[in-house]
């Protein structure tokens, strides 16, 4: 089915568009660089972005993208080279993003927190030329690049350069900066004569001519999947497919300059990407940065900035909803929150719209396809528990999961299958493996959900967390659901683990509450109260804290791996 093709009428959630959505969008074909540019000329004295206060007009930001470039060009960087980022939400990280995509390079964002081996891997997977990272990160990366000097990479981390977040702090906190945030040793003396951001910034912002970009077929960023399941791979995300996704996130919530972003997701994300950077600065509207997460921060910025934007993951809209003085902040600005990335549990979404008074729009994407592939409408139909409908231009499907072929009516479980035109261009330099997500034009999700009669989309689980116990299915998602209702709970995970008489069986991993106690007994016969007997787990756990990735997903591989060490 080519989307071309699609009429209305063949698609039952069409219907369900908020009328300032068109069902078929024109996207246009300029990398995502040029409409930077062009938000700087049309809102050059509007604040762009904001850093613990302090504010950067579009013209500025503009300007320091250019001397950038400059800088980047006259430092031997070239176009098609990669170059890595390896800093947290700042404003070195949108100049560099920019700056890079306007030499014709091609942006690799890393997670801050990856360790030597990981990053060594990456480096040389995707043959990183050159790197822009934080200060505090030096020792690492420069292990990193003796490590690919004693083996003869020389062309690997051929250039680094530094950059501190009090390089854009306002007074007095770029002065207090450094007594809070200390150098270790090893960072420190291989900072020393290191390249600093500050001189590429220091370069005249002459007028630079790009490279001629096709921006279907060139790559513009290789984002590494979170490497939950083995090896990362680098998925290949063209120009075209950066300004489609942007352009879908924007439109969704009929973004515009009027508008705020609170931007706590990591920038090195396709969430955070996308609809907190891209989305935020081709709508003209301003982006309030912070470099971590941390509820007391995100509860003060909305009270002390007043987004009407905020984009989070299940673990943040938890944390906010628990937090034991929540009462003191003024949320009321917020107008439209997104949440994604992980299963959001219903209860947790009514908590939080009950005490904010926001609409709260969960959403379904993958990095495959930028991010955001579905979402509850902001102003129409929102149905709790639903990933919500496909956006403009995508086509999704259920097919069976023993052919990958046959379409399954409204209400039967199986593998959901998507076309879009912000589909990848591949996973880099595995052939194999692109071939198995990508067959006939439609992206393999992986995820196994079904459709309603309406056309909302629900995911069940991954088909590699499905639990099979007795011979009987049991979707993780669903027992987790379950235990967000008891009042002691604040987080849940549920997994399988071998069981010599079922194959598997249920276990929970259990966070409760500050305050509030519970023994296993009372948890499974809660359970027992909602669910068959079959999905009711056999073994509950409680600890401290759940294993998480950078962005805030549960990390199950890491809860599997613990059982089997067992």
């Amino acid at each position: 089915m080519n989307n071309s093709a699609v009429t209305p009428n063949m698609l039952p959630w069409s219907s369900f568009y908020d009328s300032e959505v068109p069902l078929s969008m024109h996207y246009p074909k300029l990398p995502i660089f040029e409409l930077f540019h062009k938000s700087v000329r049309d809102h050059a004295d509007k604040t762009a972005l904001v850093f613990f206060g302090k504010s950067i007009t579009y013209e500025e930001l503009g300007r320091q993208v250019n001397s950038m470039v400059n800088g980047l060009k006259n430092s031997g960087i070239q176009p098609g080279d990669r170059v890595a980022l390896l800093l947290p939400n700042c404003p070195q990280y949108v100049i560099s993003y920019y700056s890079i995509l306007m030499l014709g390079a091609t942006v690799v964002p890393l997670n801050p927190l990856n360790t030597e081996k990981e990053l060594l891997y990456i480096v040389r997977d995707s043959s990183i030329r050159a790197a822009i990272s934080l200060d505090l990160l030096a020792g690492k990366l420069e292990t990193v690049r003796d490590r690919c000097r004693e083996n003869g990479e020389y062309h690997l981390l051929e250039y680094t350069f530094y950059t501190s977040l009090k390089d854009f702090l306002p007074l007095p906190l770029n002065i207090l900066y450094p007594l809070k945030q200390k150098l270790d040793p090893n960072a420190k003396k291989r900072l020393a004569g290191a390249r600093q951001l500050k001189e590429l910034l220091a370069v005249k912002a002459e007028t630079h001519t790009p490279p001629e970009i096709d921006v279907h077929k060139d790559m513009a960023v290789i984002i590494y999947t979170g490497g939950t399941t083995g090896k990362p791979k680098g998925v290949m995300l063209s120009h075209y497919a950066l300004v489609v996704n942007a352009s879908h996130c924007k439109t969704w919530v009929h973004m515009s300059s009027a508008d705020s972003l609170l931007a706590v997701l990591p920038l090195f994300h396709g969430f955070g990407m996308s609809v907190c950077m891209n989305a935020t600065m081709l709508s003209g509207a301003q982006a309030i940065l912070l470099p971590r997460y941390n509820e007391e921060e995100l509860l003060k910025a909305i009270h002390r900035f007043s987004p009407t934007l905020f984009a989070g993951v299940p673990t943040m809209y938890i944390g906010l909803i628990n937090h034991r003085q929540l009462g003191r902040y003024n949320l009321s600005s917020l107008n439209g929150c997104f949440v994604g990335a992980a299963p959001l549990a219903p209860e947790v979404k009514r908590q939080f719209e009950i005490l904010t008074g926001s609409q709260l729009m969960e959403g379904y994407g993958l990095t495959e396809a930028v991010t955001a592939k579905t979402v509850n409408p902001f102003k129409g139909v929102n149905k709790t528990g639903s990933i919500g409908i496909p956006m403009s231009d995508t086509i999704m499907r259920v097919v069976d999961m023993e052919t990958g072929k046959k379409e399954l009516p409204p209400g039967e479980i199986g593998e959901i299958i998507l076309k879009s035109p912000d589909i990848m261009l591949g996973y880099y330099n595995k052939p194999e493996e692109t071939a198995a997500a990508i067959r006939d034009g439609w992206l393999y999700t992986g995820d196994m959900g079904y459709m309603d009669e309406d056309g909302y989309f629900f995911i069940v689980d991954r088909k590699k967390d499905m639990i099979i116990t007795g011979g009987f299915n049991v979707y993780p998602r669903e027992v987790e659901d379950v235990l967000f209702q008891h009042p002691a709970v604040q987080e849940a995970c549920v997994i399988g683990i071998a069981d010599d008489y079922r194959g598997e069986a249920v276990k929970a991993f259990i966070v409760l509450k500050e305050e509030k106690n519970a023994e296993a007994d009372e948890i499974t016969n809660f359970c027992r109260e909602h669910l068959v007997p079959y999905k009711v787990p056999r073994h509950v756990e409680f600890c401290q804290a759940l294993p998480k990735t950078a962005i805030g997903k549960v990390l199950k591989k890491a809860l599997r791996e613990q059982e089997e060490n067992v």
